[in-house]
């Protein structure tokens, strides 16, 4: 079966792990193949990673609904009917999005997909990263809620959304 399904990556053009991705129809780029994710958190600033060796592509604001921001140690996304977490969705290849999340202090977190709205309006599918267990209700971490304020101002999320989570932390 293994054999098989070798035959068919070579005879399609598609590779896996960190090699080149042909795209449908088309002969191999050189370029690696890119997926939507969706930053919540500090990982939000493109230029941060960027410092950090990252190459994250086409950043865009958008939302994601029916869930909500929960802050610990660090943040993490809950369902929350109603709720909507504001962020911005980058495009990385799965090699950088392996590095990223094997760092300690992240390497807990799991991908989900999700829908999310961008600030146009159009919906993608991305990954979105987050805690298989949520902080409890109430932890809070007033450092992280001031960085990740910051970010978002820069950003320009909406103000509400930034000055809800804030308060919810020092609260």
């Amino acid at each position: 079966m293994l054999t098989d399904f070798r035959a068919w990556s070579i005879f399609s053009g598609v590779r896996f792990g960190d090699e080149d991705m042909t795209e449908a129809g088309g002969a191999a780029s050189g370029e690696k193949r890119r997926v939507d994710v969706l930053f919540y958190g500090l990982f939000m600033d493109a230029a941060a990673l960027a410092a950090q060796g990252f190459d994250p592509r086409d950043p865009r604001l958008a939302r994601v609904d029916g869930m909500a921001l929960r802050l610990g140690a660090r943040a993490t996304l809950v369902p929350a009917p109603g709720g909507v977490v504001h962020g911005v969705v980058m495009a990385l290849t799965h090699a950088e999005i392996d590095r990223l999340y094997a760092e300690p202090s992240v390497a807990a977190y799991r991908a989900e997909p999700v829908t999310a709205v961008l600030k146009e309006g159009r919906s993608v599918a991305a990954l979105c990263f987050n805690l298989p267990e949520a902080p409890a209700a109430g932890a809070s971490n007033p450092d992280y809620a001031a960085k990740l304020g910051i970010v978002a101002r820069r950003l320009g999320l909406p103000e509400d959304y930034i000055a809800g989570y804030i308060a919810g932390v020092a609260g």
